[in-house]
């Protein structure tokens, strides 16, 4: 992950400086002022926050950096917001009225959630989707997929990444008509929609194909951030937390792989802080925490995606979170039960005993259309998981049809 300005000139600065100069290269960075927010009880759930409805306590707020909790006023504030994002962690017995996250406007003002009451589900169904890489061809397999989960009508849906054909590759005309394209379209699904980065998603990131420089505001996680919010959250329902992650990293602003970036990973203790030590944890992500399928593919060196790549004196595998252990260390604090990704066009269910207690690691096929890898097909579909007392069911696959239409897009 890039380095932001101001570290970069921390860093260089106390390299540089003997006692009692620090002082004098603090005032010249650049001051970024204090975000504050409100979160607000809309008593009748209309979306405003009306005059005498008062502030929501001990709501999670984060900017994706900093985690806390709003105090008696439902009020909260942070130094500044790295990203330029802010987002709540909805409890499971409320509902969002406003956005979950909001952008932070460059005149400072306070922001504001909205929250209304609603019952704490015991018995609800998800679906898990991936890959839809949409594009002027591959729309209708989106539509499809939106008008089955819709017919199921869920509590949510989650779509772990490689939304658009591509945006690591184009210019910024070719990334925004993708990103409008998917925008269009999730605002069409009836159901909640919660979506993580992938590979595709990162504009610009192969710089000798898509001419697009480092220095581009969209550049990497900026487009996605602009159209889809935080690239990692989290939020409550029914008795799970469940956690989204972005599990793509970039080394030398060339290649995409697999990894949780440090600042993700303090953000992910900090958020998991906040978590009863018994409440069931769901994580979703892109490229997977663990999976068999370099293994029945094959290992290959080819462009565009080969399975290896260098990052600096070390090669890691491209298509796994290469830091997976670093990642689970932490989500051991709690009850992991459920890790979903995508990446791989296949459904795929792995599970080990950790801690005495099964963790399941499952990936969803590609909405794109089928795939083939190790002289086998595999179907194009969708996950349907019931959940009951927070227990999650093994999950029911529901294929999409017609059968293969369109190649499969490359990872």
């Amino acid at each position: 992950m890039q380095r932001p300005f101001t570290s970069v000139m921390t860093s260089f600065a106390r390299s540089l400086c003997v006692v009692g100069c620090w002082s004098v290269v603090a005032t010249m960075l650049p001051a970024q002022p204090a975000v504050i927010g409100r979160v607000i009880h809309d008593r009748n759930g209309n979306g405003r926050a009306d005059p005498g409805e008062p502030g929501v306590a001990n709501v999670v707020a984060s900017n994706q950096v900093d985690v806390v909790r709003t105090d008696a006023t439902g009020a909260f504030r942070f130094d500044a917001a790295p990203t330029g994002l802010v987002y709540i962690t909805v409890p499971d017995d409320r509902r969002a009225t406003s956005r979950f996250w909001q952008p932070v406007a460059p005149s400072a003002a306070p922001l504001v959630f909205l929250l209304a009451p609603a019952p704490r589900a015991r018995t609800f169904t998800f679906v898990h989707g991936s890959d839809p890489h949409v594009a002027d061809a591959s729309l209708p397999r989106l539509q499809r997929a939106r008008e089955l989960i819709d017919s199921i009508a869920p509590a949510f849906a989650l779509l772990t990444g490689d939304l658009v054909r591509d945006a690591l590759r184009v210019t910024e005309q070719e990334a925004r008509g993708y990103y409008d394209l998917f925008a269009r379209e999730a605002e069409r699904f009836r159901t909640p929609l919660f979506t993580v980065p992938g590979n595709h998603e990162l504009f610009g990131l192969e710089r000798l194909a898509s001419g697009v420089p480092a220095e581009h505001p969209l550049h990497n996680r900026g487009m996605y951030r602009r159209y889809r919010g935080p690239d990692y959250y989290s939020f409550d329902v029914g008795g799970l937390h469940v956690i989204a992650l972005n599990t793509i990293d970039v080394y030398d602003d060339t290649w995409y792989h697999g990894q949780v970036d440090s600042v993700q990973l303090a953000w992910l203790a900090r958020d998991l802080a906040m978590v009863p030590a018994n409440r069931p944890v769901v994580t979703f992500n892109h490229i997977p925490l663990y999976s068999a399928m370099e293994s029945i593919g094959g290992f290959t060196e080819r462009p565009p995606a080969p399975s290896v790549i260098p990052l600096g004196s070390r090669k890691v595998y491209r298509h796994t979170v290469a830091n997976a252990s670093a990642v689970l260390a932490i989500l051991r604090t709690r009850r992991l039960v459920l890790a979903l990704g995508g990446h791989i066009h296949a459904r795929e269910r792995l599970q080990y005993d950790l801690d005495g207690r099964a963790v399941r690691f499952e990936q969803a096929a590609a909405i794109v259309g089928p795939s083939d890898a190790g002289g086998m097909d595999f179907r194009s579909g969708l996950t349907v998981y019931r959940v009951r007392d927070g227990v999650i069911d093994a999950g029911r696959f529901l294929p999409l049809d017609p059968p293969r239409t369109t190649p499969s897009a490359p990872r």
